[in-house]
């Protein structure tokens, strides 16, 4: 995430979810990618200019300041590409959610969490994620609107936005790794409850109904799951 770990539209109404900006009539759209096809490094360079301008809008002014025509103009490609590689701002503003997390774990990586437990390993992962989330509110209210916004045909992005959180939790339980052994199906189910714990409490920290000391202590005690269901009883 650019800040140490630094979510349009097919309708002209700007109280859309989506946006303000219309889409291009369908007869001026290019085909949209498959879904599963690889990006060439041309391809790759453009989609990261696409999520760094969104995420660019975004911290400027939340989920309104995102505009996908404001979008295809600063990333510098054209309204009908920008269609191509996200069919919507909510999936726009979803991908960048996945994208600053792919950062923020390369961030962790290179400085990972130095507590004893993993429960104290996860919990201070989680909240240094939290933290940096924090330094950009209007970016962090952005995404987590879309994700809210989203229906089933954001899946695949909301699909890889969970995929991404569970790693960093895994990466701080010790089991990122094949070689550091496999979770076992309760280790999966806790980590899937202190995710959506700490999605929770994003958004009721947004919302103004939770201190940054009350997600603390929530995100610290759900994460004792994590030493109830060590299969070895004991702390890795």
């Amino acid at each position: 995430m650019p800040a140490d770990a630094k979510v349009e539209a097919h309708t002209a109404r700007p109280s859309s979810p989506s946006g303000s900006a219309s889409r291009p009539a369908s007869g001026s759209l290019p085909s949209a990618l498959p879904p599963s096809a690889p990006l060439t490094e041309r391809q790759q360079a453009r989609r990261r200019r696409i999520l760094h301008a969104s995420a660019q809008l975004a911290s400027r002014g939340g989920f309104d300041a995102v505009q996908m025509r404001e979008v295809a103009e600063s990333s510098q490609v054209a309204l009908g590409t920008l269609y191509r590689y996200f069919p919507s701002k909510v999936h726009l503003l979803v991908a960048t959610m996945q994208d600053q997390l792919e950062h923020m774990h390369g961030t962790l990586r290179k400085k990972p969490p130095t507590g004893e437990t993993a429960a104290e390993r996860v919990a201070e992962t989680l909240m240094r994620a939290f933290r940096a989330l924090q330094r950009e509110p209007h970016l962090a209210d952005a995404m987590v609107r879309a994700l809210t916004f989203a229906d089933r045909s954001v899946s695949p992005e909301v699909d890889q936005v969970s995929r991404q959180t569970t790693a960093i939790i895994l990466d701080s339980m010790g089991l990122g790794d094949p070689g550091q052994g496999h979770p076992t199906p309760e280790q999966l189910s806790a980590v899937r409850v202190i995710e959506h714990t700490w999605h929770s409490a994003l958004v009721t920290w947004l919302s103004g109904r939770a201190s940054i000391a009350q997600v603390k202590i929530d995100i610290e005690t759900v994460c004792r799951l994590i030493d109830l269901t060590d299969p070895s009883g004991e702390d890795r």
